[in-house]
C-alpha cells in the first residue's frame, strides 16, 4: 500500500492527516471474482450416461456406501445364469474398480444399507430355487459374513430401511408359482427376523421407498399371470398397517426406483410385453404422480440405487431377456 500525507490549517493550527492507499493485484482480482461466480447450474429432470458396467447383467443387488456404488450378482445371461462379481462404481470419477466377490452367485433379491454395510437378501441362484440367504459386505475390509436367514424363500422382492431395520416387501416363489403378502424385518443389531403386518395385495418386483414416515410400495407383479399392477400403498412402521395410495398410472413392474426427497421414483420396467422408458414420481405431499423426463435406454430389471440426490440405473435387460445391457443411466430429479 501507498501512504500520503495531507496538510490542512484549522484555526492558525497545522492538521496532519494520513490516508493509507492499498492497491489490489489483478490476481486478488480475479480470485475474489471466483470466489462470487456461481457454481455450474445442474439440469434438473434429465437423464445422463456414466461409464458402462464391465460385467452386463440383470437382477443385480446394489447399494450406495460412501462415494461408491456396489453393484453385485446378478444374471449374465438369458439362461439367468446367476454370478457373484462385485464392481464398484465411484460416482466421482466415473470409473469401475471390483470387490470381493459374493461367495453365493445370486440373483433377483433384495438389497440394502445400513451404517456402512451391504445386506443382500433372498434370491436365486438361476432363476429358481428361491433363497432366505442373508449375506452382509463390509467394503471397509472388501469381505463377507452370514447372518440369521430370512423366515420365506424368495425371490423378486425390494427391501427398504428405516431406523436401521430392514424391510423385505412381498415376493415371489417361481417354485410354486405363489406371490408373497409378507413383510418380514430384519433388525440389523441384533440379527433377528420379525413378521409384520402383511401387504393389501400379494405381489412382487414393486417399487419401494420411504417417505417421511411411510413406505410407499408401488407397482408390481401379481397373480394369477404375473400380470402388472399400478396399486400402490404406504406402510406405517409406527402403526404397523397398510393403506391404499394412489395408484400409479403406469401399471408395471421390475422398475428403476429409488426415494428422493420425498417423492418415489420410478422409472423403465415391464408391462404387457413390453419393455419401458417411462419415469414418474410420487409425491408424499401433493399424494399424487407427476411425469418426467423418460430413460435414455428403456430397461426392466435393472439395479437401482441413490446417492447424493440422483437415481441410478444399473444394467437390466428388455424382453425375454434377449438382451442384456451395461448401461448406467442416471437421473438428477
Amino acid at each position: 500500500g501507498r501512504i500520503l500525507l495531507f496538510q490542512a490549517s484549522q484555526k492558525g493550527k497545522t492538521m496532519k492527516t494520513i490516508f493509507r492507499l492499498f492497491s489490489i493485484s489483478p490476481l486478488l482480482i480475479c480470485l475474489a471474482s471466483l470466489a462470487v461466480a456461481q457454481s455450474p447450474a445442474v439440469s434438473h429432470n434429465t437423464w445422463t450416461s456414466g461409464t458402462a458396467m464391465p460385467t452386463a447383467r440383470f437382477g443385480a443387488f446394489a447399494g450406495a456406501i460412501g462415494k461408491n456404488i456396489y453393484v453385485i450378482g446378478g444374471a449374465t445371461t438369458s439362461g439367468y445364469q446367476a454370478t457373484g462379481v462385485n464392481e464398484i462404481y465411484n460416482t466421482q470419477t466415473n470409473k469401475w474398480t471390483t470387490g470381493a466377490a459374493d461367495p453365493t452367485p445370486r440373483e433377483l433379491g433384495a438389497s440394502a444399507v445400513v451404517n456402512g454395510i451391504l445386506y443382500l437378501i433372498g434370491g436365486s441362484t438361476s432363476g429358481s430355487n428361491p433363497l432366505t440367504l442373508v449375506e452382509a459386505y463390509n467394503p471397509a475390509s472388501n469381505t463377507w459374513t452370514t447372518k440369521s436367514p430370512m423366515p420365506t424363500a424368495m425371490n423378486s422382492m425390494p427391501a427398504v430401511v428405516d431406523k436401521n431395520i430392514i424391510y423385505v416387501i412381498g415376493g415371489y416363489n417361481p417354485n410354486t408359482q405363489a406371490w408373497y403378502d409378507t413383510v418380514e424385518a430384519y433388525n440389523t443389531t441384533t440379527d433377528t427376523w420379525t413378521e409384520e403386518s402383511p401387504l393389501l395385495l400379494a405381489k412382487s418386483w414393486e417399487a419401494v421407498g420411504l417417505l417421511g414416515s411411510t413406505i410407499v410400495a408401488a407397482n408390481g407383479n401379481i397373480a394369477p399371470n404375473g400380470n402388472s399392477t399400478n396399486e400402490s400403498e404406504g406402510y406405517s412402521v409406527k402403526k404397523n398397517t397398510w393403506t391404499e395410495l394412489t395408484p400409479d398410472p403406469t401399471a408395471r413392474q421390475q422398475s428403476c426406483f429409488a426415494a428422493i426427497k420425498g417423492q418415489l421414483y420410478v422409472a423403465g420396467g415391464f408391462a404387457n410385453g413390453t419393455t419401458l422408458s417411462v419415469n414418474e414420481a410420487y409425491s408424499a405431499k401433493t399424494k399424487s404422480w407427476s411425469s418426467l423426463a423418460s430413460m435414455t435406454n428403456a430397461v426392466q430389471t435393472p439395479a437401482s440405487a441413490t446417492l447424493a440426490g440422483r437415481l441410478y440405473c444399473f444394467g437390466g435387460s428388455n424382453v425375454g431377456p434377449a438382451n442384456i445391457f451395461d448401461y448406467v443411466q442416471i437421473y438428477q430429479p
